[in-house]
């Protein structure tokens, strides 16, 4: 049976979002059997959630990447589709929440009944905020011992505000846990533990009567806020009925007032019924926004709008892209304006090329359910389109583009040098890892100059080592992690005036060349300068350039640990050459032998790479971090105060920052977050420098691998 084709009013793009283990999968399992769309309860323990299909999310049991699933539900009216979002919520992915949850309208963020609020889940209600988007709230796992509704509730109106409402409350609690109370309608429903979902009306318990009453009076209250004619009735009535409560809810909710809390308890599919009519009756459509904007070029001002409607210009923007080892590039995509037929082709405003839309579908986890059409406020997958990226906006009139923002990314906190194990290892990472980085925006992959290891770039250990196993699992490449090695270089500091003598006799012709040569320090940053001083052409002029390129390819091989020597300048001002035995190579070594000699007496140094690092962080936390960059001896530049947080700027050596993601995560229980660039390079301390010279030297002879100071 064909899918139901359904117009933006009746569409409710929904992100399910929230701190790593409140329970979301299971929670969208949960919704996705009571509505039908699947015929079995999934569970995270057994692999058989619709979300998490990836086999390394069956394997970690987290959600890795963003999963996307529709439902059909009929609550008050004529039945709507209700596409969820499935995030990640665990720091390391919280990027690909944040890149994901722009294709929805509304956010439902989950919360255990345990921990209640928690870092990630501060996090995705930011996300939601900047991106504009209603907000409720679902206490879930109420089945878990020592689960707390009030003491959920309470957390979360700590760090949400008062707007933060419950409209349910549980009927019993960890496992006496059987049901809901509805505190809009003031009825009770109970559940049968793994059952379908739909709850059974009953009369609210007796114990429970007087906190169901006291707290449908403060939602009466809140949905009255706002209203000046609500809020008249209710102080001359003292209460609202049912049908003022709901409009006055759907109102506070789409204005960003009022964030409902219900629950549920995912595991054991208790009150998924009530949150799949809730999203239905008070969750804003996809068309409810009413318009979207854009910009008239890449990066412009956000000042060209598109209606949410089926008869605007045609219009897509591509929220997330998945490299299938079997259906090929898998484009995640929401319809912003117009309709969308099947086979379509469109034009990628971006990339300036043409995309054919053969094929597109709808999603329920991995499987691909095809439509021959999609309107405004829908979301869709196709396969196989040749340029299209995320961030991508494709379009039908190429005389009136538009570009939808692609949403901006945190840099990558931690990177490794990444090798293949063999050959035909090597042969084929490129390409997988090509693939990967279309699928994850949030990881980087380059290769260093200087030290020539190839860097990949994620937002922490477990991030890179998911990514490893999918080049093994998916791919069939195997490679191995580093710590990337600083890269160090190495000036001087004094001045030398050397010869530099290469005679050889071997008979026949023989090898000479004599090169006289000063060295002395530039300031830092002032590369390497060759200045040609010689008269009288005691060195021919055709020898001068082998002279400077003896003492370049000698200077790139280092002195004292083997790093690049910069910062210095050499002037060749005498020599001696032979009519028959002088030649190019001649003058190359001799250069050479000049230099080395400089260097031992021209007192080298060790540099290392200096990074301005800049920390966001809860206020609470700032004194320990900044005594944490002390002892990697940072220096402190400033600090600033925005809201309850903290931005210290410091600048610190490369080289005491290579584990500071994972520590900074420990320190602050993942509330903090840094970014830092390349600032300057300044000299290693004498003890310092003597370790990573002495473990250069060990490295060099074959002994052992080069540590990092």
């Amino acid at each position: 049976m064909a899918l139901k084709l359904y117009d933006g009013k009746d569409i409710r793009n929904v992100g399910v979002a929230g701190h790593g283990g409140s329970g979301k999968t299971s929670l969208v399992s949960a919704l996705l059997y009571t509505a039908g769309s699947v015929d079995r309860l999934g569970r995270v323990d057994d692999g058989t959630t619709v979300t998490d299909y990836d086999e390394e999310e069956i394997a970690r049991k987290v959600s890795i990447s963003t999963g996307v699933a529709y439902a059909e539900w009929a609550a008050g009216g004529g039945k709507v589709k209700i596409n969820l979002l499935d995030t990640p919520g665990y720091n390391i992915f919280i990027g690909e929440t944040r890149a994901s949850i722009v294709a929805a309208d509304s956010v439902l963020v989950v919360v255990d009944a345990v921990a209640g609020v928690e870092v990630q889940t501060e996090k995705v209600w930011s996300f939601a905020e900047e991106f504009g988007q209603a907000r409720a709230l679902v206490v879930n796992r109420l089945d878990r011992e020592r689960a707390g509704f009030d003491r959920a509730v309470e957390s979360i109106q700590n760090a949400f505000g008062r707007g933060a409402v419950a409209i349910q409350m549980p009927l019993g609690e960890e496992k006496n846990a059987r049901g809901i109370v509805d505190l809009i309608g003031m009825k009770a429903y109970t559940y049968d533990s793994g059952g379908n979902g739909k709850g059974k009306e009953e009369a609210i318990p007796a114990n429970l009567a007087d906190a169901a009453q006291a707290a449908h009076e403060k939602l009466v209250e809140a949905a009255a806020e706002g209203d000046d004619a609500l809020l008249e009735e209710f102080f001359d009535k003292g209460t609202l009925p049912v049908e003022h409560i709901v409009d006055g809810l759907k109102k506070a909710i789409a204005a960003g007032r009022l964030f409902p809390i219900l629950c549920a308890c995912g595991g054991k599919n208790l009150g998924s019924d009530h949150i799949l009519s809730f999203l239905t009756n008070f969750m804003p459509s996809a068309a409810d926004r009413g318009t979207v904007k854009g910009a008239a070029k890449p990066g412009g001002e956000l000042d060209v709008t598109r209606k949410i409607t089926n008869d605007e210009a045609l219009s897509v923007y591509v929220y997330k892209t998945v490299a299938d080892p079997f259906a090929g590039r898998l484009t995640y995509f929401k319809v912003q304006s117009g309709v969308l037929k099947s086979d379509a082709t469109l034009t990628n405003f971006v990339r300036s090329s043409e995309e054919r839309m053969a094929h597109i579908g709808v999603l329920l986890g991995k499987e691909q359910v095809p439509v021959q059409e999609l309107r405004a406020g829908d979301l869709g997958v196709v396969a196989k389109l040749k340029d299209t990226v995320t961030g991508d906006t494709l379009g039908a009139v190429k005389s009136t583009p538009i570009f939808y923002p692609p949403v901006s990314l945190p840099e990558p906190l931690i990177k490794f040098a990444i090798e293949a194990k063999s050959r035909a290892d090597e042969d084929r990472m490129g390409v997988a890892l090509h693939k990967i980085l279309e699928e994850d925006r949030s990881l980087r992959f380059e290769r260093d100059p200087q030290t020539k290891d190839f860097l990949l770039g994620g937002s922490g250990q477990q991030h890179i080592e998911v990514i490893v196993s999918k080049l093994k699992k998916r791919y069939h490449v195997e490679v191995t992690l580093k710590a990337p090695r600083v890269p160090y270089r190495e000036t001087i500091r004094g001045k030398a005036d050397v010869e530099g003598k290469h005679k050889k006799q071997s008979g026949g012709h023989g090898q000479f060349g004599v090169c006289n040569v000063k060295m002395e320090p530039l300031v830092r940053g002032g590369g390497f300068e060759f200045v040609n001083d010689i008269f009288g052409g005691s060195i021919p002029r055709n020898f001068i350039p082998a002279v400077e390129k003896g003492i370049v390819e000698s200077a790139a091989r280092g002195y004292l640990a083997g790093f690049p020597v910069v910062d210095f300048r050499a002037t060749v001002y005498d020599g001696k050459y032979h009519d028959v035995d002088s030649s190019e190579m001649a003058f190359k070594i001799a250069g050479s032998l000049a230099f080395k000699a400089a260097m031992a007496v021209a007192k080298p140094v060790l540099l290392e790479p200096v990074m301005n690092v800049e920390v966001y962080a809860p206020d609470t936390y700032s004194g320990d971090l900044m005594g944490d960059l002390n002892s990697r001896r940072g220096r402190i530049q400033g600090m600033d105060n925005k809201g309850s947080m903290t931005v210290i700027r410091a600048q610190v050596p490369m080289a005491e920052m290579l584990t500071y993601a994972t520590d900074l995560t420990s320190k602050t229980q993942g509330r903090a977050s840094y970014h830092m660039e390349f600032d300057h390079y300044d000299t290693v301390p004498g003890p310092i420098a003597d370790k990573v010279i002495a473990a250069a030297k060990a490295a060099k002879a074959g002994q052992v691998e080069p540590e990092e100071e």
